[in-house]
């Protein structure tokens, strides 16, 4: 179980990057979404021992994970937003490095789990091409392999299928799945689908702040019979409509917008009712939340 209480981070400048927040992270996939400048990668890098909270604690299995960043980066495999690599080095090559950083120094040791982890991330017919000529799934599927190098008790993937075609997402998210259940990986992302797709839990975080933590599905049963949508055809229109009601989101269908709000009782004036899904849990709760 990793235990997260009252972290908080201000930023040279002002900045109040985290606001006291707590957490309860078992062991499978948690999801952490919300805006870009929400506040996810600085809670990442502070797990990662790459940034010191202001005050606040992180512990695993009773472990602190702030006090003893040595101990903490042996158990931990972490793939940031931005992974670098030496483009002119192959996957093999550059995944053994890596693996003696680790500490895994015996070459038979270091070979058979390096293998096997090109074979797991399905890199291995692709293993002696240099990384600079690896697609961005190709990358991230090489930062997974990387993350998972001396069997991590903690894994952080941090925003890890942006910018990613429709195709790689899917081979990303499927790798990510196929992770084993008694270690706890966090996926921190903005994309909602991820979350919905992979996480048997999850928390929302805006401005720096916990907003909701809880199980998606849950998350959404609270939603049901709450959410009504309706296509509206002039700004006017639209504009009273946010005037009465607290609008969720706006898509656009057939060129026309769809208006989803949040309404006790049936709204009347013409709104469907709409099945609550994830996202209307994610931005519900950041437009409750949004600073006047």
């Amino acid at each position: 179980m990793l235990s997260i209480r009252n972290l908080a981070k201000t930023y040279p400048g002002g900045v109040r990057a985290l606001r006291d927040v707590s957490l309860e992270i078992p062991p499978g996939m948690f999801g952490l979404i919300g805006p870009n400048g929400a506040g996810k990668s600085t809670l990442m890098k502070i797990l990662a021992t790459l940034l010191e909270p202001d005050t606040g604690s992180a512990t695993l299995d009773g472990l602190d994970l702030v006090a003893n960043k040595d101990e903490t980066r042996r158990l931990l495999g972490y793939l940031p937003q931005e992974f670098g690599v030496y483009p002119k080095m192959s996957a093999v090559d550059m995944l053994s490095h890596l693996a003696v950083m680790k500490g895994i120094t015996k070459s038979g040791e270091r070979k058979e789990i390096v293998e096997g982890l090109l074979q797991q991330t399905n890199l291995w017919d692709v293993r002696k091409k240099a990384l600079g000529g690896y697609s961005g799934g190709m990358k991230q599927r090489f930062g997974i392999a990387q993350a998972l190098l001396a069997n991590p008790r903690l894994i952080i993937v941090d925003e890890p299928t942006a910018g990613l075609d429709p195709a790689e997402r899917n081979r990303f998210l499927n790798l990510l799945s196929s992770i084993g259940r008694n270690v706890v990986v966090i996926l921190s992302t903005h994309i909602v689908e991820d979350v919905r797709e992979l996480c048997s839990r999850m928390a929302i975080i805006s401005s720096g702040e916990l907003l909701l933590e809880g199980v998606p599905v849950e998350t959404i049963d609270a939603l049901k019979g709450r959410v009504w949508r309706k296509v509206v055809g002039t700004e006017a229109e639209r504009e009273a409509i946010e005037k009465a009601f607290p609008v969720i989101s706006m898509h656009l269908v057939g060129g026309l917008q769809e208006l989803r709000i949040y309404s006790e009782q049936s709204p009347g004036q013409g709104f469907a009712g709409a099945e609550a899904d994830l996202e209307d849990v994610y931005f519900h709760h950041l437009t409750r939340h949004r600073p006047n």
